[in-house]
């Protein structure tokens, strides 16, 4: 495949021709829900069938899907094919409650795999590739989704599987890795583990890093592909959505092309649930088109992201979703005032002084909100007059930012508690939480 698409038909497919794949594949997948026990009641009551979609605009007529009408569906309520078409079942940490579920039949499982190695391809990967994936294998999506891509690719697939830096360090080195995936928090703590045990990521083969599941800066970013020699491309899944794949960056580096023959997306104002105008900041919604274990309608994701105007120099005609700002619902309200830690992150990565890891504490204190920011030094220094001038600095530039001044605490490396999952970013331990 000599081509920079892996698809060229649907990657570069005109605007009006993926629409009306976009309604013929609505339809199909309105007809398959009529078997869930979930939808059908809702589609009666609303009068849904599959021939009220006559245009990509009649997805308004559809309900929303939330996380919690998942959970409260707990396990396969909202199972769409007799159950021994289902092959795999993924499901969520769900760290409180009952997790949420996705079911997959063998067609969704080939589909996911294909999306997913076409995003790889997107990005420069090819069959020669050596691709080792930092993710954990069970029921995260993160492992197997990359996996059964890889696979698909024809590149040699190294499963390594989450922690033990030591281990990866080993195989990097022993079998010339080529590229990783692995989450921006755990890109930044690899590379420090390697320059511990005396090695420069920037001398390995690792020429490309595929990075999602937190949200991050530009900035994060930028420092992710000098520490590695690398470029870094961001990617975004969910396992509700299937999981790795959903949407990437092209070479370009200019947004994610999210998959409009696999979705229809919406960016709505999370309040009034309306469309926001194009290139507006809004919640991202997704109708899945091509699953038949388990499609789900108007999905509410709680990211939040704004679709970039203009053609991408790429020829790829998907529309592009900028980074995630946050999500609408780990917005902190602190003393009226709306944050998201993408912010914070945003400033502290401006200064070479300070490593990737930080921790947002909110404490009520007589009274009053509080906000205490740890942030790890990059060195260790006993200069006291400069860290006291560097914790000023930070201070200022965080309140021209979030508009109020948080108190800065510079700490040692490794000072700040690691997770084995996500980073763990803010601490709400305030009375009314």
């Amino acid at each position: 495949m000599n081509s920079q698409f892996w698809d060229p038909e649907i990657e570069t497919m005109p605007g009006k021709q993926l629409e009306k794949l976009q309604v013929e594949r609505l339809k199909k997948t309105i007809e398959l829900a009529m078997n869930s026990s979930f939808y059908a009641p809702k589609f009666k009551e609303l009068g849904i069938t599959p021939d009220c979609i006559k245009t990509v605009d009649d997805i308004h007529r559809l309900p929303f899907t939330t996380k919690q009408d998942l959970r409260d569906n707990y396990p396969f309520g909202l199972a769409s094919v007799p159950l021994e078409k289902v092959v795999r079942v993924h499901s969520s940490s769900g760290t409180t409650g009952k997790p949420t579920v996705i079911l997959h039949s063998q067609k969704d499982i080939d589909q996911w795999a294909d999306t997913m190695a076409r995003s790889m391809y997107c990005i420069g990967l090819r069959n020669t590739d050596v691709i080792q994936n930092t993710s954990g294998y069970g029921m995260f999506t993160g492992g197997l989704g990359i996996q059964y891509a890889a696979e698909r690719l024809g590149a040699m697939s190294i499963p390594a599987g989450a922690g033990n830096s030591l281990r990866h360090l080993k195989f990097i080195e022993d079998f010339g890795t080529t590229a990783l995936h692995c989450i921006p928090s755990y890109a930044t703590r690899l590379a420090a583990v390697m320059k511990e045990n005396g090695v420069d990521p920037r001398d390995t083969k690792i020429h490309t890093l595929i990075i999602g599941a937190e949200p991050h800066s530009e900035a994060q970013r930028k420092r992710i592909e000098e520490l590695w020699g690398a470029k870094a491309y961001n990617n975004f899944g969910m396992s509700e959505m299937c999981g790795p794949g959903v949407a990437i960056e092209c070479q370009e580096q200019n947004g994610m092309h999210i998959w409009e023959d696999n979705y229809i997306v919406e960016i709505l104002n999370p309040d009034t649930l309306e469309n926001v105008p194009d290139g507006e900041l809004g919640e991202l919604v997704l109708t899945t088109l091509n699953r038949e274990a388990m499609p789900l309608f108007r999905y509410r994701t709680h990211d939040l992201t704004r679709f970039l105007p203009s053609d991408c120099p790429c020829g790829r005609t998907h529309k592009r979703l900028d980074r995630f700002q946050g999500r609408s619902d780990d917005m902190m309200i602190v003393k009226g005032v709306n944050i998201y830690p993408i912010q914070i992150e945003k400033v502290l990565m401006q200064y070479p002084e300070l490593a990737s890891d930080y921790l947002i504490t909110l404490e009520t204190i007589e009274d009053n909100d509080e906000m205490l920011i740890e942030v790890e030094l990059a060195n260790a220094t006993d200069d006291f007059a400069a860290l006291q001038n560097l914790s000023k600095s930070i201070s200022r530039r965080l309140k021209d930012e979030i508009l109020l001044t948080p108190n800065v605490k510079l700490v040692g490396k490794g000072v700040i508690p690691q997770s084995d999952g996500k980073a763990v970013r803010v601490k709400d331990l305030r009375h009314n939480h």
